[in-house]
C-alpha cells in the first residue's frame, strides 16, 4: 500500500479532503528532494558569514503547509480529540459564557 493509500484510507476517502491528501503527498516529495540539498551558504573566505539557500527557503515554506495539512487531516479524522478538552478552552467557554 503506497503513502496515498494509505491515507485514503485513514480518511475514509471523504471526498472534501481527497485534495488535501494530494498535497499532503506532493509536498512529502518536495520535501525529500529538498533535505538533499544544501540549507546554508558559507562564505569560503571567512566561514563566520552564513547566508540562507533558496532551498532552504522552500524547506520552510512547503513543511508550513505540511503542517497545516496534517493539523487539518487530524482534526477532520477526529483523532485529535484531547485538543475539544484544552484548559484554555475550558476557560474561555466558562468566560465568554458569563459575559
Amino acid at each position: 500500500m503506497g503513502r496515498r493509500e494509505e491515507l485514503l484510507k485513514a480518511i475514509d476517502n471523504d471526498i472534501s479532503l481527497i485534495s488535501l491528501v494530494e498535497d499532503m503527498v506532493y509536498l512529502e516529495g518536495e520535501l525529500e528532494k529538498l533535505r538533499k540539498l544544501p540549507m546554508i551558504r558559507v562564505n569560503p573566505k571567512d566561514n563566520s558569514q552564513q547566508k540562507a539557500t533558496p532551498a532552504s527557503k522552500m524547506y520552510k515554506d512547503f513543511l508550513q503547509q505540511y503542517s497545516n495539512i496534517v493539523k487539518i487531516l487530524i482534526r477532520a479524522t477526529g483523532a485529535d480529540a484531547s485538543d475539544d478538552d484544552s484548559p484554555l478552552r475550558k476557560w474561555m467557554n466558562e468566560h465568554i459564557s458569563k459575559e
